[in-house]
C-alpha cells in the first residue's frame, strides 16, 4: 500500500491509498476485525428485515422489478445491487445495534457492507475482494466523518451516517468494480453530490434515520457505476470552495481526512454495539445494569434519577427533554436517554428485545422516565469525541444516592464484546429465522469466511430461497 503524491486533492489520495489495499497484507488483527465486523452486519441486518420498516423498502425494490444477482436479505429474492443495498442498508441500520464509532460519532457497517455484498454478488469477487473492500470502504468512511467534525454536522441537521457512508460506499463498490484511481476519485466525487441525511426524524420517530443508511449504500454503487461509465465528478469533493467540507458543517477538522493515512486502519477504532438504541445511551445503561446490579435496586423505590450525558449528544437523546420522557414510538425509545435507563432499571437489559411498544407504554418504566433528569458534566465532554464517558446517579426514597461512571462504554476497542459475545449476538438476531445450532455454525462460518470458495454459500443462508 503506497500514499499518493502530497500535491493531489483529498480524494485523489484516499483513492490512491484504497485502491492498493491487498487482503493478504493486512495484518492479522485488522483481517479478523474485519469478519468480526462483517458478521455483526449480517446478524443486524438479518434481524433488521424482520422491521416494520423493512416492509415498504422490500416492496418497492420488488415493484422495481430490479431483478439482478444480489440478495435481498431476508426477503428471499435477488435484486439489481443497488436496490439491495438500499433494502439492506434500511434494514441493517433499523434496530441501533449496528456498529458505531466515537469520533466520528456514525455507523460504518450499514453503509459499506451491503454495498460491498450487493457488487461481490454481482462481479461474482473472491472473498479477499470483498473483505478487502469493506476495510477501504471503512477507512473513508471514518476519515470523512471523523473531518465532519460529528457535533457540528449534528448541529446543521445532519446525520453523519448517511453524508460520510456514501464515501465509503462508493470506494468499496469502486474497489470491488477494478475502477482505477483516476476513476475511483470521480466516483467519490460523484458521491458528494449524494450525499445526505436529515435528522428530523427526531420530532415524531420517523423511519427515515434507517433510510439514510440504506440510501447511502444504494449511492455508493451508483456514484461507482456512473464513474465506470465515464460520468465525471469533482476531485475537490471535500477540500473545495463549495466541497463537503464547506456545506455540512461550520466547524471541520480537515486535517483529519489524510491524518495517519497508512500508518493504522480507521476499521480498528469501530465499537460493536450491546443494546438496541442510539450509542449515546449506552454509556448510561452500562451505569444503571451496575447500579442495579451491586444495589438490587427496585423500581418502586426509586425517588430521582439524574443522567450524565454528552452535549454533542444532548439534541439525540435528552433535549427536549419532556419529549424524551415520553416516547411515542420505537424511534423515540431509541433516542430516548431517560428510556434507555429505566428500561435497563426494570429489565436488567436494554437488547433488541426490550425496545418493544409494551417496554414504552409499560407504567413503571414511564413512571421512572417522569423522574429522569439529564446534565452535562465538563468532565464527560473534555474527552469527547475519542472517549464517551457516561455517569448515573439514582436517588432512592431513603435519601441513599448512588452513582455510577463509566469511561467506555461496553463494545469500544478498550472495552470490547468478546469474540463468544458475537456470536451470541448473532445467535439472538437471527433467531427468528435460524436454529440456535444453525446460527452457531454459521457465525463460525463467517468469523472464517476467507477460507470460503464464494459469498454464495453464506447468502444463500440469509437470503433465504430465491423467489
Amino acid at each position: 500500500m503506497t500514499l499518493a503524491d502530497s500535491s493531489q486533492t483529498a480524494a485523489a489520495t484516499l483513492a490512491s491509498f484504497c485502491a492498493t489495499i491487498r487482503w493478504s497484507e493486512l495484518t492479522v488483527t485488522v483481517q479478523e476485525r474485519a469478519k468480526e465486523l462483517l458478521l455483526d452486519c449480517l446478524g443486524v441486518t438479518v434481524r433488521g428485515s424482520a422491521e416494520a420498516s423493512s416492509t415498504p423498502a422490500v416492496a418497492f425494490t420488488r415493484a422495481m422489478q430490479s431483478t439482478g444477482p444480489s440478495s435481498v436479505i431476508g426477503a428471499g429474492f435477488c435484486a439489481a445491487p443497488a436496490w439491495a443495498a438500499l433494502t439492506n442498508g434500511t434494514a441493517a441500520h433499523a434496530t441501533e445495534m449496528d456498529d458505531v464509532t466515537c469520533e466520528s460519532s456514525l455507523h460504518p457497517g450499514v453503509t459499506v457492507i451491503p454495498a460491498a455484498l450487493a457488487v461481490a454478488e454481482e462481479q461474482g469477487a473472491d472473498i479477499p475482494a470483498l473483505l478487502a473492500a469493506i476495510v477501504a470502504g471503512y477507512e473513508v468512511t471514518l476519515r470523512v466523518g471523523n473531518a465532519l467534525n460529528p457535533a457540528s454536522a449534528y448541529q446543521r441537521g445532519f446525520h453523519p451516517t448517511g453524508v460520510a457512508g456514501v464515501f465509503g460506499a462508493a470506494t468499496a463498490a469502486g474497489y470491488l468494480l477494478g475502477l482505477n484511481v483516476e476513476t475511483l476519485t470521480r466516483a467519490l466525487g460523484i458521491a458528494g453530490t449524494m450525499a445526505s441525511g436529515s435528522l428530523e426524524y427526531l420530532s415524531d420517530g420517523s423511519w427515515t434515520k434507517r433510510l439514510n443508511a440504506g440510501w447511502a449504500a444504494h449511492a455508493g454503487i451508483v456514484a461507482a457505476g456512473l464513474a465506470r461509465s465515464g460520468f465525471t465528478g469533482p476531485k475537490t469533493v471535500f477540500d473545495g470552495p463549495l466541497g463537503l467540507l464547506r456545506g455540512y458543517t461550520d466547524a471541520p477538522n480537515s486535517h483529519r481526512l489524510l491524518a495517519g493515512l497508512g500508518q493504522s486502519f480507521q476499521i480498528m477504532t469501530v465499537a460493536i454495539k450491546p443494546y438496541a438504541c442510539c450509542r449515546y445511551n449506552h454509556g448510561l445503561i452500562d451505569c444503571m445494569l451496575a447500579l442495579k446490579q451491586e444495589h438490587n435496586i427496585r423500581p418502586d423505590n426509586v425517588a430521582a434519577i439524574r443522567l450524565g450525558v454528552l452535549k454533542a449528544g444532548a439534541l439525540l437523546v435528552s433535549t427536549p427533554i419532556e419529549q424524551k420522557r415520553a416516547p411515542q414510538n420505537i424511534v423515540d425509545a431509541q433516542f430516548s436517554a431517560p428510556f434507555a435507563a429505566a428500561v435497563a432499571l426494570v429489565r436488567g437489559a436494554a437488547d433488541v428485545s426490550q425496545y418493544t411498544p409494551a417496554n414504552v407504554n409499560d407504567p413503571t418504566i414511564r413512571n421512572l422516565m417522569a423522574v429522569t433528569d439529564c446534565y452535562h458534566d465538563s468532565s464527560l465532554d473534555a474527552v469527547y469525541p475519542q472517549q464517551w464517558p457516561a455517569e448515573a446517579e439514582i436517588k432512592l426514597r431513603d435519601g441513599q444516592t448512588l452513582s455510577h461512571r463509566i469511561e467506555y462504554p461496553t463494545g469500544e476497542p478498550e472495552n470490547p464484546v468478546p469474540r463468544e459475545g458475537l456470536v451470541e449476538k448473532f445467535v439472538m438476531l437471527t433467531d427468528h429465522l435460524l436454529s440456535t445450532e444453525a446460527a452457531q455454525n454459521l457465525a463460525q462460518r463467517i468469523l472464517k469466511i476467507d477460507q470460503e470458495s464464494s459469498i454464495e454459500g453464506i447468502m444463500s443462508i440469509i437470503r433465504g430461497q430465491v423467489g
